[in-house]
């Protein structure tokens, strides 16, 4: 395991620098899930609440995340994004959010992509508790980056949410 890069070594925090990091393309893509009941699922994928339509809602809500990410997470760099794009796609008893980050820059953006997979799923649950208040929001995951000194990450398909 290597060593945790947000703390110095008397244990302070701190920000890394990355001043002397190359601009390179970076790019992020993460998962999240949002378990509901079968009735709950069909309204959304119909389009059937009264609040609108949830998953452009939810898409517009994990976008902004993206663009917030450095005011939420402690010691993350302020990135300038380029691209931004949420997918949703139903499954059994659930949604699937899916987030894709890139930019050119000097760090990674997986906390942009992880950010906006969360900030998407806690908006559907927002707009959903009033008929469905079982919901649950789970596995949320880092799926790839690419970029940076430590290369390609490809979490193996194999790997499947245990539900």
């Amino acid at each position: 395991m290597g060593e945790f890069s947000h703390f110095a070594a008397d244990g302070a925090s701190r920000m890394v620098d990355v001043g002397d990091k190359a601009v390179t393309r970076r790019m992020a893509r993460a998962e999240g899930f949002v378990l509901m009941q079968s009735e709950t699922m069909r309204s959304l994928q119909e389009r059937k609440f009264s609040k609108g339509d949830v998953l452009e809602v939810a898409r517009l809500a994990g976008i902004m995340a993206t663009k917030r990410t450095s005011d939420l997470i402690p010691l993350c760099h302020v990135l300038p994004l380029e691209k931004v794009n949420i997918d949703f796609s139903f499954e059994v008893s659930r949604v699937r959010v899916e987030v894709s980050v890139s930019t050119e820059a000097k760090t990674g953006v997986e906390m942009e992509s992880l950010t906006a997979v969360a900030v998407a799923c806690l908006t559907i649950y927002d707009m959903c508790k009033s008929v469905d208040r079982e919901m649950e929001i789970n596995t949320i995951r880092l799926l790839e980056k690419s970029g940076g000194r430590s290369g390609h990450f490809l979490r193996d398909p194999s790997s499947e949410v245990p539900y």
